[in-house]
């Protein structure tokens, strides 16, 4: 899997998503800006959407594997 280097903005997206997330508090409002910036991200640097939203998963959620 590729290595991004995610812009402050798309990290902390997520990182709220997945706070929400773990409080079981997703609102769809969160939900579609990280996607729609997932999307975004991907298609300035031609990147794989998929690849992209899991490479900024794995650095938020699980950091110690991330390398």
């Amino acid at each position: 899997m590729a290595s991004f280097d995610f812009p402050d903005a798309l990290l902390a997206l997520e990182a709220r998503a997945w706070a929400e997330i773990q409080a079981g508090q997703l609102t769809v409002a969160t939900a579609q800006a990280v996607q729609q910036a997932v999307t975004a991200f991907a298609a300035e640097g031609g990147h794989d959407r998929y690849e992209v939203e899991m490479g900024l998963k794995r650095v938020v959620r699980h950091p110690e594997t991330a390398g």
